[in-house]
């Protein structure tokens, strides 16, 4: 399965065993795990079985995230896209289309997980013709909370997830 989408500054690709080395700078960043349950992978055996585990999304659901590249250096940014999700209850819903993005430290700030968000969920309505898609954060990430705003998603609840034991937002978009 191919996975392409172009917009003015990335390209979302489907993602690969070579984005392996950009995997692990990503998730092994203690940073980029402040609002992700503070939990950085520590070996790149670790990031080999979340890629993995997404090629696997992939084959048997259709759909998974998608890894962002820089076009005007061919730098991979981290992944955004849609996942359908199976292995949560998150805020009453056992299965769901949810849209999210995971960027490198250093490219925060220029608006990457907006524009590549927008891409991901305009795939979900005009492609996969989805009627629906969510979004979560945790309670403090204002950041992320912002652009899940200027995707189009809005703002439903916040909701304890107890199976991590974190408070976090809920959000929805629905099909235009």
């Amino acid at each position: 399965m191919t996975f392409y989408i172009e917009t003015e500054r990335l390209l979302l690709r489907e993602l690969r065993l070579s984005d392996l080395e950009g995997m692990f700078t990503l998730d092994s960043d203690p940073e980029v795990h402040k609002y992700l349950g503070n939990k950085p992978v520590k070996t790149i055996d670790e990031s080999q079985k979340i890629l993995e585990s997404v090629l696997k999304q992939y084959k048997e659901r259709g759909i998974g995230r998608f890894a962002v590249i820089e076009k005007d250096s061919g730098d991979f940014v981290g992944w955004s896209g849609l996942r359908l999700n199976t292995e949560y209850n998150m805020n009453g819903f056992t299965r769901y289309y949810d849209v999210g993005y995971r960027l490198m430290k250093r490219f925060w700030g220029k608006g990457y997980a907006t524009e590549s968000g927008k891409a991901s969920v305009d795939y979900a309505f005009n492609c996969m013709k989805l009627p629906e898609v969510y979004a979560t954060t945790e309670f403090g990430n204002q950041a992320s909370h912002n652009a899940l705003l200027k995707i189009g998603l809005y703002y439903v609840e916040d909701f304890y997830f107890e199976q991590e034991q974190v408070n976090l937002r809920w959000y929805k978009m629905t099909s235009p």
